[in-house]
Parts: structure tokens; C-alpha cells; sequence
């Protein structure tokens, strides 16, 4: 006997797939678009994906760069409009409050990397207004260390150009560089601030090595 699917699982998949299909188009009219190391990202399996974050057109830019189905860790602000929460939560995102990173939070990422789905995030936790790397929170390191999970990089260039209303004229072009999979090891016992602020750096190194020099900032390589 086939075992029927959920209703509510059922229209959070459409929802999600008309809306990618539907990011898809537009970056593919509106940019030049390309993408680098697709290869590099395991077919299924518990994932979590780090990028910079420049532009608020980095989180769809991403989702549509992967073949697998990207879950986001996005800020609490962008759900206290109902209408844009009910979307973010159609689309598998929950919230988080950069400030106090807490055990839900934590609950919530172990439970998609549990679910074998890949997990992103930013780890800077905020946009960079220069349009260079800066200091990471240590969210993502702590993620990373508590569940084990593969660390795939994420280099992002050229959304910046997305402003105002003649960047559709222009069709800017962007790049996605998709890097390894690596591992972050802690060296035993309990994390303290400094370790984990360690390997928070070294997750912003491994995203440096896929950007231009000029969006490096203090990561140069």
C-alpha cells in the first residue's frame, strides 16, 4: 500500500518548487549568472552550506545554485511581517535572533541536518556594507561542531550591482563559487569562546579562497 504524503508537506513542496522555478527565470533574464563547483556537493546527506552575504539577493542567489533543497537560518525581523513569514516558513526557513543565539536556535539546525537536508547560513549574520568579508558570529562554527556536519563554502560577487532600477537594463553578471566540503574537529572537551572563535575565522578563510581579492577584507590569502 502506498503511504500517502501530508497535505500541508504536499503544498510546502509546490510552494517551494514554483517559487525556485520562478527565481530561476528571473536570474536567468534579469543576470548573467555563473556557477562554479557543483561538483564538489554531495547528492544527500546532512549539509550545511556558509556564504558571504552582500546583498539581500544572496539567500535566493544561493538556493537557486544548488540542485538539492537549501533549508535557511534567516533573521527574526524578516518574519514579523505575516505575509513574509508565511512565505519564509513555506520555503523550510526559521528564525533567529543574531544577537542571542540560543538552544532553540541550535534545536532547529540539528533538526534539518538530522533530517539529512543541507543547512545555510551566513556567518557574518548580517549583510556587509562594504561588500567585504568581516567578523563571523560563532553560530556556524558551533553548528558545525555539534552536529559533525560537512561544511560546504559559498563565494558570492557581484549582487552588490543589484540596485535601484537600471541594474535589469544592465544585466549584471555574478558569481557563485561552490568550494569543498571540509570538517571542523574540535580539540576535545568543551568549546570556549576563543576555539570557536578560531574556527569561525577559519570558515571565513575557506570563503575568502572563492572570492576576488577586492571582497576579501580582512581574510586576504
Amino acid at each position: 500500500m502506498t503511504e500517502r504524503i501530508p497535505l500541508q508537506v504536499s503544498i510546502m513542496s509546490l510552494v517551494y518548487s514554483t517559487g525556485r522555478a520562478l527565481v530561476w527565470w528571473l536570474f536567468f533574464l534579469l543576470t548573467r549568472r555563473e556557477v562554479s563547483g557543483r561538483e564538489n556537493v554531495p547528492d544527500q546527506g546532512p549539509l550545511i552550506i556558509v556564504s558571504n552575504h552582500i546583498h539581500n539577493a544572496d539567500p535566493p542567489i544561493v538556493g537557486i545554485s544548488f540542485r538539492r533543497r537549501v533549508i535557511f537560518m534567516a533573521k527574526e525581523e524578516l518574519f514579523r511581517s505575516r505575509i513574509t513569514a508565511f512565505f519564509m516558513r513555506r520555503f523550510g526557513s526559521f528564525p533567529v535572533n543574531r544577537q542571542r543565539f540560543g538552544r532553540e536556535a541550535l534545536r532547529q539546525a540539528q533538526k534539518v541536518l538530522d533530517g539529512g537536508l543541507a543547512l545555510a547560513m551566513f556567518p557574518e549574520g548580517k549583510r556587509s556594507l562594504k561588500n567585504q568579508l568581516e567578523n563571523p558570529l560563532p553560530g556556524s562554527a558551533l553548528i558545525a561542531c555539534r552536529s559533525g556536519a560537512p561544511i560546504i563554502p559559498v563565494g558570492i560577487s557581484g549582487t552588490e550591482q543589484v540596485r535601484g532600477i537600471t541594474w535589469i537594463f544592465r544585466r549584471p553578471r555574478m558569481s557563485v563559487n561552490i568550494g569543498r566540503p571540509f570538517y571542523l574537529t574540535p580539540a576535545g572537551g568543551k568549546l570556549d569562546r576563543k576555539e570557536l572563535a578560531e574556527m569561525a575565522d577559519s570558515i571565513m578563510l575557506e570563503i575568502a579562497k572563492l572570492l576576488p581579492p577586492e571582497y576579501r577584507g580582512k581574510y586576504q590569502i
